[in-house]
């Protein structure tokens, strides 16, 4: 199999973590991985972006302009920055909610997300997730990582299955978190397998 994803967001909301397990439960299938991150000058709110390339077909770990099979984008105006790496037939899953960035703050441009969103679903295939509903039942939008990963997989577009990443959440996922975890997952692959059907 070869497969290129990129995992897009900015500082703290869990992008490296859903990286690792993607590029782990691919290995763990016997897979050859490379994958790399460009990590933003902020700790919080700086852009973070992760490539994840599998497959023999990868000579090196970013991956190309118009070449990704998916997008994983946990914010809207990171998923339009990236879009010029999303190959012609490939899937954006991008989280509604807006992390507003300092100058938003500063000078009240009036970002909510809205326009990035409108110009992705004209621009390619789109599934958007509301993260603030998806994680409410958890009690935190920082499962959201986790969820957006459950979404992928249950649109069966990642090329990883359920019981496989299940097994990474409980190999890398802090104890004390591995249950509501896997309720987040299962609850992302929901929204993919209905979104698929």
């Amino acid at each position: 199999m070869n497969k290129d994803i990129l995992v897009c967001g900015v500082g703290g909301q869990g992008t490296v973590l859903a990286s690792k397990l993607i590029a782990s439960a691919f290995m763990s299938e016997g897979e050859t991985v490379h994958s790399a991150e460009t990590i933003g000058m902020a700790q919080r709110g700086g852009s973070v972006t992760s490539h994840i390339r599998v497959g023999d077909a990868a000579y090196s770990p970013l991956i190309p302009r118009g070449k990704a099979d998916m997008i994983l984008a946990f914010e809207p105006a990171e998923a339009v920055r990236n879009l010029s790496y999303l190959k012609k037939d490939g899937i954006v899953i991008v989280n509604s909610e807006p992390v507003k960035p300092i100058t938003e703050s500063l000078q009240d441009t009036g970002y909510d997300g809205t326009d990035m969103i409108a110009y992705l679903k004209t621009k390619c295939s789109c599934l958007v997730v509301d993260a603030k509903t998806l994680c409410e039942p958890f009690g935190s939008s920082k499962f959201f990582n986790v969820a957006i990963l459950g979404v992928a997989v249950g649109t069966n577009r990642l090329g990883l299955n359920k019981d496989c990443v299940l097994k990474e959440i409980e190999t890398r996922i802090n104890p004390k978190f591995i249950e509501l975890n896997k309720k987040a997952f299962l609850a992302g692959m929901q929204i993919g397998e209905t979104n698929e059907a």
